[in-house]
Parts: structure tokens; C-alpha cells; sequence
């Protein structure tokens, strides 16, 4: 009898034990900051491949985009941004070509848009990337770089990247995707099409997508239905309105306007419910 008690509470001891083991969730492999970046998916198919020079795929720790060789500007260009990748390093102001183009292609300099009446326009803001000064100083990269309307770069979009960091302050992360297309802008000097002797092609609108998620772990996996996103499309002019609000859209207009499949990572139902839905929470 006492050899039976002891058997069963052995047997209970093994269940407990194995089943303690069976739900534990094995921690999740940490990503690349390569990988961070571009989460949500390639919105183009950009490839690393040199032949396809108007759509190239560029990964770098702190953003990743596609680059068309022939506007001499990025299609588009995607970035994290949380409480990781913000600290106190000073913005670094170093515009500069990027070494990492392919040799035998034209590269965009620093004094590419002097005199040109546009902003070297940041698509991955300087103060997104101020863990460090390399992270700061990657965004001065001209590959991350496009013409861009004075008001609209110092106001309009100055308000909504203040907007998205104040949103990480308050204890959410924002994954960004942002873009140009179209031809012909409006800067100080008036409408133009193409800057640096024709070598940098003005885009007629500027583009961003934001997905908000409470801080947390499993960023792809906690995206739902309900995950709030934020569209917004822009004329590149210096007539612009400072209220970004004004210019919220659909990801589904953004799509449409410029055959991208953005949020591709997602389930395709929860793709669809966000990608048609246009924003109405706050603005600042």
C-alpha cells in the first residue's frame, strides 16, 4: 500500500513538473536592427540587385529603404522608432553621398540642392536616431534624402515627427514607412521638376504611414484591427498647410497612387481592415 501512495504521488509530481514545462513559452529570437526596420514588409519588392537600379534595396541598422538610381532620391524608406533608439547624441548636420551605392552610379552630394530653393528633406529624421552619434549621423546619408518644400519639411512634417515621438514619450513604439512620387514641386524659387542639373528628380508628393502599438514584445503578433494608423499625403509645396491632420488618408489611396503593397507583413484581413480606414484621433 504504501509502495502504491508513494507511486501516485510521484506520478503527480511528473504531471505538475511537465506541465509547468509544456507552458512556457520559449522567448522569441531577438531581431537585427536590420530586420527592425523594415517589419512591416518591402512595400515595392526592392531586391539588392544592381540591375534593379530604380527600385534597389538598402538595409542599414537604422532604416531601410529602396532608392531609384534614376531620380537620384529614395522610393521609400521605413524605421522603428521607441524609447531605444532616442537619447541625447547631437544632431551630427553631416550631408554627405552614400558609400555603400553601387560603383558607376551618380551620387547625390550635400551641395546637390544649393540654391535650389528645396530642403535636403529627411525621410528618417535626424531626431529619431539620437541613441548615438553613428545612428544621427546615418540619416544624413543623401540616400535618405529628398528636395523638399521648405514649409512643407519645417512645419507640416516638423509637427508630425514631433507628433510621433511624443506618442513614444507617452509609452507607445511607431513603425514608419515613408515616400515620395509624382514629379514637380514648389519651393522657394518656385515649381521645379528636377534639381542637380537634372540628376535629382523633385517629387510632386510626400507620403507617411505610421502603426502605433503600446510598448511591448511580439510587434507583429500584437498588431490587430484595432491598431491605430495614421496616413498622410502631401503636395511638396511651400502652400502647405502647419497641420498635418488636414492631409490624412487611406493606406488604400497611398497604395493606389503609387502601386505599393505596404503592411504586407500583416494577415491579409487585418491588411485590409486598417489599409481602408483614414484617422480621426489627435493630432499633437
Amino acid at each position: 500500500m504504501m509502495l502504491k501512495h508513494t507511486y501516485r504521488y510521484f506520478l503527480l509530481f511528473f504531471l505538475v513538473l511537465s506541465g509547468c514545462q509544456d507552458s512556457e513559452v520559449a522567448p522569441q529570437q531577438a531581431l537585427t536592427p536590420e530586420e527592425e526596420q523594415s517589419l512591416l514588409g518591402n512595400p515595392s519588392g526592392a531586391t539588392a540587385d544592381e540591375s534593379n537600379f530604380n527600385n534597389y534595396l538598402m538595409t542599414k541598422p537604422q532604416f531601410a529603404l529602396s532608392y531609384s538610381r534614376d531620380r537620384g532620391t529614395p522610393n521609400w524608406v521605413s524605421w522603428h522608432v521607441s524609447r531605444d533608439w532616442l537619447g541625447s547624441a547631437p544632431r551630427q548636420n553631416n550631408f554627405r553621398a552614400d558609400p555603400e551605392l553601387p560603383q558607376g552610379w551618380y551620387r547625390v552630394t550635400a551641395s546637390s540642392y544649393t540654391g535650389s530653393g528645396f530642403d535636403r528633406g529627411h525621410n528618417t529624421p535626424s531626431a529619431d536616431r539620437t541613441k548615438s552619434e553613428e545612428d544621427n549621423s546615418a540619416t544624413f546619408l543623401m540616400t535618405n534624402i529628398i528636395p523638399q518644400a521648405p514649409n512643407n519639411n519645417q512645419e507640416t512634417w516638423a509637427n508630425m515627427e514631433d507628433y510621433t515621438r511624443d506618442l513614444v514619450e507617452d509609452g507607445m513604439e511607431v513603425y514608419v514607412v515613408m515616400g515620395s512620387y509624382g514629379v514637380g514641386g514648389t519651393g522657394d524659387s518656385g515649381t521645379a521638376r528636377a534639381i542637380d542639373n537634372g540628376k535629382v528628380t523633385v517629387p510632386g508628393r510626400i507620403w507617411k504611414v505610421l502603426v502605433v502599438l503600446p510598448e511591448g514584445q511580439d510587434d507583429l503578433q500584437r498588431i490587430n484591427t484595432g491598431t491605430r494608423v495614421i496616413a498622410v499625403d502631401t503636395p511638396n509645396s511651400n502652400t502647405v498647410r502647419s497641420d498635418w491632420g488636414t492631409y490624412r488618408t487611406s493606406v488604400d489611396a497611398i497604395e493606389q497612387a503609387t502601386g505599393y503593397d505596404l503592411l504586407s507583413a500583416l494577415p491579409v484581413q487585418v491588411q485590409q481592415a486598417l489599409e481602408s480606414q483614414v484617422d480621426t484621433g489627435p493630432t499633437r
